[in-house]
C-alpha cells in the first residue's frame, strides 16, 4: 500500500446510469491502494443527469470530490481541471466507465518504485496485457502508434490508454501547459514530460471493452486527432513553445538538467 496521498482524476461524460456505482467501486479500491486518497470526478458538460449523480455520490462518500464544467470541452480539459485541484503526491487518470479497473494501479505504483519512474502508463500493446476489444479499435491503435513513431521520440507504443499514474510534481506543470482539450491531449502531456527528461514506463493492463460499437470515436474525431497531433509536433519541435512556457516549479526543465 502506498504510504502517501493518491489522487484519482476521473473525467465523466454522459455516464448517469453507472457513475454512482463506478465511483463507489473506485473508492473501495482506492482504500486498498493508499493510506489516504481522493477521487476527483469531473463532469464534462454532460447532457444527461451525470452531474446530479456525481453530486449524490459525493454526499455518500467524502473521498469523492465533484467538479462541474457546464460545457463539454473534452477529456483533456476535464483532466486539466481535475489535476489542478488534486492534492496527492501521486495522481492517476482513470476512465469513469471502468473498462480499465483502477485496482491495476497497485501494479503501477509498484512499477514506479521498482523502475524509479516518474510516469507509468497502461499499454494495450504490452506483451503481458490482456485485451478484449474490437478489431477496428486495434487497427486504430496500431495506426496511431505508427503515426506517433514518425513524429515523437517516446519510449512507449500506446499513449491513449485511459489508465495512467504520475508523480504530482511532474504532471501538474505539464498539465498547466496543454492546449489540446480532446483526444490528442495524451500525446501532448507525455511529450512535454518526455521533453523534460522524466522517465516514462509502460505497464501491462487488463481491458474489458464494454461498448458494443466502435465507441464514441467518429471519423471526424480521428481527423481532428491527427490535426491536433501535428499541432503538438509543431509547437514542440518547431516553435519550442513548451520550452519557452516551461513551468516546472524548480524541477528540471530539460533532459540534460536531470542527473
Amino acid at each position: 500500500m502506498y504510504s502517501g496521498m493518491l489522487s484519482i482524476v476521473m473525467p465523466v461524460y454522459n455516464e448517469a446510469e453507472a457513475i454512482v456505482e463506478n465511483l463507489a467501486a473506485t473508492s473501495r479500491i482506492a482504500a486498498t491502494l493508499a493510506q489516504t486518497y481522493e477521487i476527483i470526478a469531473v463532469n464534462d458538460g454532460s447532457a444527461d443527469d451525470t452531474w446530479a449523480e456525481i453530486s449524490k455520490a459525493a454526499e455518500l462518500d467524502p473521498h469523492i470530490i465533484p467538479h462541474n464544467s457546464p460545457m463539454n470541452e473534452g477529456k483533456g480539459a476535464a483532466l486539466k481541471l481535475g489535476t489542478g485541484s488534486a492534492t496527492g503526491d501521486l495522481i492517476a487518470f482513470c476512465d469513469s466507465d471502468l473498462e480499465l479497473c483502477p485496482s491495476q494501479l497497485s501494479g503501477f505504483i509498484h512499477l514506479m518504485e521498482e523502475k524509479n519512474a516518474d510516469v507509468v502508463i497502461g499499454s494495450k500493446m504490452h506483451k503481458d496485457s490482456r485485451v478484449n476489444y474490437p478489431f477496428l479499435r486495434k487497427v486504430y491503435s496500431w495506426g496511431y502508434y505508427l503515426f506517433l513513431l514518425l513524429l515523437f521520440r517516446l519510449n512507449t507504443k500506446d499513449t491513449q490508454t485511459g489508465l495512467k499514474l504520475f508523480k504530482a510534481e511532474v504532471v501538474k506543470p505539464a498539465m498547466r501547459q496543454i492546449l489540446v482539450k480532446r483526444f490528442a491531449f495524451d500525446i501532448e502531456v507525455l511529450s512535454i514530460i518526455n521533453r523534460r527528461g522524466y522517465r516514462i514506463v509502460s505497464a501491462p493492463i487488463d481491458v474489458v471493452f464494454r461498448r458494443v460499437s466502435f465507441g464514441r470515436i467518429k471519423w471526424a474525431d480521428i481527423r481532428n486527432m491527427v490535426v491536433d497531433t501535428l499541432a503538438v509536433f509543431y509547437r514542440l519541435y518547431i516553435l519550442r513553445y513548451y520550452d519557452r512556457q516551461a513551468d516546472t516549479g524548480g524541477k528540471p526543465a530539460y533532459p540534460m538538467d536531470k542527473q
